[in-house]
C-alpha cells in the first residue's frame, strides 16, 4: 500500500514557478495523509493570504499530477488554505478547469505562458550558478563559448540547468554549448557572453533574495515547519516545530 513517504517524494517534483524550488523544501506542504483505500489528502499553505493566484494555481494543479500519476493512489484531493483564492482555486483543480475558468476573475488566459517565462529565468539563474566556479578556477568569459555541458565538471548545478533546459526543450546533452539563448536555444557568440553573463547573475540574485524573504514571510505566519521544509535561516528570530518523521502534518 502506498504511504506517505511516497507522496511527498512525488511532491518534491513539484516547483514554486518564481523560486525555481520544491514546495517540500519551501514548507508550502503542511500535512500529507493518504487513507487504507489509497485517498491522498495532501494540505498546502504560502507565505502571504494575498500571494499570486496564477502561481498558486500552478503549484496546486502541480501537485495534483504528480500525486495522482502515482501508483496505488486511487484518488487525491490538494487543498489550498489560507488563501484569498482558495476556494476558486482548489475547486477548479478538482473539476480540472484550467486557470482561466477556476479564477476568471484573475485571470487573463491560461498558464503556459507563464510557465515558460519563468523556466527561462530558471535557465539564466542555473547558468550562473554553473559558470560562477568557472570564472573563479580562472576561465575567462569568453573561454566559455567553448565549452559544452558535457566539458563541465559534474555538479548538482549542472544536473538542475540541464533538467530546467530540457523542460523548455532548448538543449541539454553533452554535446550542447553551455551558454545558449534561453529563448532560441542558438549558442552565443564569443563576444556576447559578458552581456550574458551580468542579466545572469542578476536573475540568480534576485531569485535566491526572494526565496529568502517568502521563506521569513512563511515562518512568521506559521510556526510549525512544513513537512519535507529545509530550515535555511537557523538565525531566525521565529521559532519553527520540526514535524515528526511520517507525521501527516499540520499547520
Amino acid at each position: 500500500m502506498i504511504g506517505t513517504a511516497e507522496v511527498l517524494a512525488a511532491l518534491e517534483a513539484v516547483r514554486d514557478p518564481e523560486l525555481d524550488e520544491p514546495i517540500t523544501s519551501l514548507g508550502f506542504v503542511s500535512s500529507c495523509t493518504v487513507s487504507a483505500d489509497g485517498i491522498a489528502v495532501v494540505r498546502l499553505r504560502l507565505p502571504t493570504y494575498f500571494c499570486a493566484p496564477n502561481f498558486a494555481f500552478l503549484m496546486v494543479a502541480d501537485a495534483y499530477d504528480a500525486v495522482t500519476a502515482l501508483d496505488g493512489v486511487l484518488g487525491a484531493e490538494i487543498l489550498l488554505d489560507d488563501h484569498f483564492a482558495a476556494d476558486a482555486i482548489n475547486g477548479g483543480v478538482a473539476a480540472r478547469a484550467g486557470f482561466a475558468r477556476s479564477c476568471a476573475g484573475e485571470a487573463t488566459g491560461e498558464l503556459d505562458q507563464l510557465r515558460a517565462e519563468f523556466l527561462r529565468k530558471a535557465v539564466m539563474a542555473g547558468t550562473d550558478q554553473v559558470c560562477r566556479p568557472l570564472i573563479a578556477g580562472g576561465a575567462a568569459p569568453g573561454a566559455l563559448a567553448d565549452l559544452t555541458l558535457g566539458r563541465v565538471p559534474a555538479s548538482r548545478e549542472l544536473d538542475r540547468l540541464r533538467q530546467r533546459r530540457a523542460e523548455l526543450g532548448l538543449p541539454a546533452g553533452d554535446a550542447a554549448a553551455l551558454l545558449i539563448d534561453p529563448v532560441t536555444g542558438t549558442s552565443l557568440d564569443r563576444d556576447a557572453i559578458p552581456l550574458h553573463l551580468r542579466p545572469a547573475q542578476t536573475t540568480r540574485v534576485s531569485i535566491e533574495a526572494n526565496s529568502g524573504i517568502c521563506r521569513g514571510m512563511l515562518a512568521h505566519r506559521y510556526t510549525t515547519s512544513g513537512l519535507g521544509e529545509e530550515i535555511v535561516n537557523e538565525g531566525s528570530a521565529v521559532a519553527r516545530v520540526p514535524q515528526p518523521a511520517g507525521s501527516g502534518g499540520g499547520a
